[in-house]
Formats: C-alpha cells, sequence, structure tokens
C-alpha cells in the first residue's frame, strides 16, 4: 500500500495543535525533525527540548486527496493558528517496514578496544569482529531517552569503561538515561551496578535494554534521592554523565558515594567548564588531564582516603 507524506516547516511553532489536527485527519505517524542545522545537544534527563525550527511530516495510509486533506486540517487548526498551512508539501511514498525505516543511518559503533554498540540488532562485519580478542556487543536502538554512543560525552565514558578493569567492581551510574553505561559496565564484567535518574521513564528504558542484553540480573534501577537510592556500600566506579551545573551540585554527595582509591568519571562538561568542575571536585578526588572531545570533556579521578578526625588534646 502507498502512502502519502505530508511535509509541513512550523518553525518556533508549538507542534502540539498540528499533530492533534494531523490524527484527527487519519495520520498513521507522525515525525519532528531539525528544519535548520541546529542539533540538541545533551539535554537534562527528563526533558524533551525541539530544535529552534521543526519540520514536521505525517504520514496517511493509501491515496487520500490531498485538497481534502487541507480542509480538513484547516478545519481542524481554525482559531487557534493564524497561518497554519503556508509552506505545506505532499509526496506518495511506496510501502516499506517503516518501524525499521529509521534505523537504516544507524550503523554497530565501536568504542575503545572491544566494545560495540549494535542498533536494530546489527552485527560487526565479521572481519571486524575477528581482530577483537573478545568482543564486546550491546544491542541498543535509539530512543527517546538519550545515549546511544553518539554523543562525543556518551562516547568518552564508553571508552574509558573499555580500557578500565570493570571486573567485580561495584558501579553506579548516575544519570542512566537509555541504561548504555550500566549496561556496558556489566557487560565488561562488573559485579553490579545501580543505574539513577530522575526520569522513570529512562529506568523503564534501561530495564528493557538490560533485559535485552542479559544482563537485568546485575543491574538495579532507582530514582535520583529514592531512600533506596541513597543506601549501599560505597562504589568502586561511578559514572555521570549529565550537565555541569548538576555535577557541581552533586560533588559532595558523589565524594560519599565512592570508596577510597575508588574511580570518578563526569562527562556531558562543555572544554571552557572542566577546570570549574575540575575545581569544585579538587577537596576529594585526584584528578587526571581532562579529555576533549568536540568541545565537550571528560573528567576522571581517584577517590582520595578521608583523612581521620583529629585526636583529641
Amino acid at each position: 500500500m502507498p502512502f502519502l507524506q505530508l511535509i509541513l516547516p512550523i518553525g518556533a511553532a508549538d507542534p502540539a495543535p498540528y499533530e492533534d489536527a494531523l490524527l484527527a485527519a487519519g495520520a498513521s505517524s507522525i515525525t519532528l525533525e531539525d528544519e535548520g542545522d541546529d542539533p540538541v545537544l545533551e539535554p537534562l534527563p527528563g526533558t524533551t527540548p525541539l530544535w529552534p525550527r521543526v519540520r514536521l511530516k505525517a504520514l496517511f495510509e493509501g491515496e487520500p486527496d490531498t485538497q481534502e486533506l487541507l480542509q480538513l486540517l484547516r478545519a481542524e487548526l481554525s482559531g487557534k493558528l493564524a497561518e497554519p498551512l503556508a509552506r505545506v508539501a505532499f509526496e506518495t511514498l511506496e510501502d516499506r517496514a517503516w518501524e525499521r525505516e529509521w534505523l537504516k543511518d544507524f550503523r554497530p559503533m565501536r568504542f575503545g578496544e572491544r566494545l560495540w554498540i549494535c542498533p536494530g540488532g546489527q552485527q560487526p562485519d565479521a572481519e571486524q569482529l575477528r581482530a577483537i580478542p573478545a568482543p564486546v556487543l550491546i544491542e541498543l536502538d535509539p530512543g527517546l531517552a538519550f545515549g546511544t554512543g553518539t554523543h562525543p560525552t556518551t562516547a568518552l565514558c564508553l571508552e574509558w569503561l573499555d580500557a578500565a578493569n570493570v571486573a567485580g567492581a561495584r558501579v553506579i551510574d548516575y544519570g542512566c538515561g537509555s541504561g548504555i553505561l550500566a549496561i556496558a559496565a556489566a557487560k565488561l564484567g562488573a559485579a553490579e551496578v545501580l543505574a539513577i535518574d530522575i526520569d522513570p521513564q529512562a529506568l523503564l528504558a534501561t530495564h528493557d535494554n538490560a533485559e535485552r542484553n542479559g544482563v537485568a540480573q546485575l543491574i538495579v534501577a532507582r530514582l535520583a534521592d529514592s531512600e533506596a537510592e541513597s543506601h549501599g556500600a560505597p562504589a568502586d566506579i561511578l559514572l555521570a554523565n549529565i550537565l555541569a551545573g548538576p555535577l557541581e551540585s552533586l560533588a559532595p554527595a558523589f565524594a560519599s558515594r565512592v570508596r577510597a582509591g575508588g574511580r570518578l568519571v563526569l562527562s556531558g562538561i562543555l572544554r571552557n567548564q572542566a577546570e570549574a568542575v575540575a575545581t569544585t571536585y579538587a577537596p576529594w578526588f585526584d584528578i587526571a588531564p581532562v579529555v576533549v572531545r568536540d568541545d565537550w570533556a571528560r573528567l576522571d579521578g581517584v577517590r582520595r582516603p578521608t583523612p581521620p578526625p583529629p585526636r583529641p588534646t
């Protein structure tokens, strides 16, 4: 069955009225895209930001009459928008496996020596795998909860994990998103992983992705600030791929969650923010030189022993 695709640039307008009108007119699916070249960088967990200018695409089954469709949309949008359909366009598409179509631009990605992120169940080439002594494959599709390895901050953390000795470690993944770092740690040999986020949807994504990768028994997902999250033995490794502001405010809490000699990995930091974040953590951690990629930075450090209290005189 062919499909009719409606294409409508809406600029900075709220897409919600358009989505409601298109669904009422019979749209099978609606997609929002970046109309310009304005990538949305890592948002705070729990947020769903849009681009400064948005292009909306809607699919209609069969071959509906475009003029009748426009009349329906104008009636639905009447009184809500001043000029709702000024730049609308249509095209006919042949039938495809639409549920997989959005994955066509993603390929298996390698991080460090062993780690591969494989979207859509794809596998690296056999020749690529033969060159790696013990490849670690993680199946993960792009989704609403960010973190699929494509962003420099996630890549920097994955490469750190690949090079680290994770075997038997207790790991905390703070701001887990899709669970990509928690799953990577588990598949690299961590004994247990606590995945934390402020967004319940991220916890669901982490749980589902952990089950898909066969490591659900090693990963516990908890909401930030919950009683269950705040208790437990200090971690051997704490990873936090969020943003500089939250990282600075969480420094004392993170220091209390990492054992002496344990490792701290921070990302989601812009290059020009790295020094300030490192200074914030300096009272507790020996921070290694910053690692930068595409103006994003990663900090890692080792927890110093807490000095004993002064002896009474």
